[in-house]
């Protein structure tokens, strides 16, 4: 008699679970819409048709990149004038990257990234508002490489190696607005004027000819190996383009409460075109200070530092480099001018400032730099004469204001540049009008 108590006792709860359950599904199939399954299936479909797509599962594909537009007013002392400009310090860009493992040790990956320019920050002047490449893409990064834990990385295509960025190391937001030691991004296709009068020679153009502070490296193709990291340092050397070869070390740590980045490289060049992909030099067999030269050669080094007190954010930044070319002013053919010319342009540059979150919105940057190039001898004919040695300075500020919630900075920054140059033979000197420079604009990143 017990036994069939329990029985039907269990029968009873059995039944009273079914419906429960049973009145449970139907609940949720309810607040789904009816059948789950191809409710579930329709979102599957709706995520596939607006998600990027991969070519297969092994290889990861992430796609980042950012926006950077301002708004940038100028005054060379006889014009001024505003317009709307891709901020070049770091031009809007997308990027495709990814790796796939190979085994414990071993991986495999890629990146690809192109820049964009509405309106070219860098190139534009006072008869051409928007700039050369304004409204193109082009290739900044075109690489595969292999990677070991216990051997390093190799990468094989179009990339910077050791030298791209040595001189402009920087743990602030700086380094993407305005950067201390590359100043042409910032308004410098702007032409020199002396006495008010245009001398159709780009500010930019008493930067080593064209821009590239001296020791600083470019992208190009090349094949480069990266150390592993020990203790915070990396080494890296490359090779590429016609012969140009690069060799450096970086630093990345922590001393206490100061955090410290740093980096030196040095190369070589004897690249035969008169663009010197891997880095630039000054004489080329294109050159009318050395047309019966055949070949081009010279060599640079250039280094950075860059040290923040984390718990109060004040930085310091430095940076500096030379390049030495070995064939300008050594054409016999040129003789007028060969014994006066300078064969060597350097540079150094300084930073200040400090980043602190005083509001909700993000860290604030304050900051204060200064810049001063000795240029040498430049393929640049002003006033009638060629460029034997010029100088330039710069001073500016600026103010940052980080939104982490919209992974944005917006900002203000000022620059005053002042130089001279000395041309000819007869090593006559021009005292150029002072220029301004005031950009406002934010960088979203995505």
């Amino acid at each position: 008699m017990s036994a069939s108590k329990f029985s039907l006792a269990q029968c009873a709860l059995l039944a009273a679970l079914g419906c429960f359950a049973g009145g449970l599904s139907q609940a949720k199939a309810a607040d789904l819409g009816g059948n789950c399954c191809a409710d579930l299936e329709e979102r599957i479909a709706e995520l596939e048709a607006t998600t990027a797509r991969k070519g297969n599962r092994k290889v990861s594909l992430e796609i980042s990149g950012h926006v950077n537009e301002a708004v940038l007013f100028w005054d060379d002392g006889v014009e001024s004038n505003a317009g709307v400009y891709t901020n070049d310090n770091s031009r809007s860009r997308f990027r495709f990257k990814g790796e796939a493992k190979i085994n414990g040790d071993w991986k495999a990956g890629y990146l690809m990234e192109w820049g964009v320019r509405s309106a070219n920050s860098k190139r534009f002047n006072q008869d051409d508002p928007n700039g050369e490449g304004a409204g193109q893409i082009d290739v900044r990064h075109n690489v595969w490489y292999l990677d070991s834990k216990t051997f390093g990385r190799v990468w094989v295509g179009l990339t910077g190696g050791a030298g791209e960025s040595v001189t402009e190391t920087n743990l602030a937001a700086t380094k993407e607005i305005l950067k201390y030691s590359d100043i042409e991004d910032t308004g410098l296709g702007l032409n020199t004027l002396v006495g008010g009068v245009s001398t159709g020679v780009a500010w930019r153009r008493l930067i080593r000819g064209g821009g590239d502070q001296p020791g600083e490296g470019r992208r190009f193709n090349m094949v480069r190996y990266d150390t592993p990291a020990f203790m915070g340092f990396t080494g890296t050397v490359d090779w590429g383009e016609d012969d140009a070869w690069e060799a450096g070390v970086r630093y990345h740590g922590e001393l206490g409460d100061f955090k410290i980045a740093a980096a030196i490289a040095y190369g070589e060049n004897s690249d035969v075109t008169s663009t010197n992909p891997a880095f630039q030099c000054v004489g080329n067999n294109t050159s009318p200070l050395d047309a019966t030269v055949p070949d081009t050669r010279c060599q640079q080094l250039g280094g950075s530092v860059s040290v923040m007190h984390a718990p109060t954010g004040i930085y310091v930044n430095f940076g500096g480099g030379y390049m030495e070319d070995d064939v300008i002013g050594k054409d016999p053919g040129a003789a007028s001018i060969a014994a006066v010319v300078d064969d060597r342009s350097e540079f150094y540059a300084g930073e200040i400032g400090i980043e602190q979150k005083w509001n909700d919105l993000g860290k604030t940057t304050i900051f204060g730099q200064y810049y001063k190039n000795n240029g040498g001898s430049q393929d640049r004919t002003f006033e009638g004469g060629d460029i034997v040695e010029s100088e330039l300075q710069s001073f500016g500020v600026g103010v940052i204001q980080g939104i982490d919630a919209a992974a944005m900075h917006v900002y203000l920054t000022y620059r005053h540049y002042e130089g001279d140059v000395t041309s000819g033979p007869a090593l006559a000197n021009f005292e150029l009008d002072d220029l301004d420079v005031v950009m406002s604009g934010a960088i979203i990143r995505f």
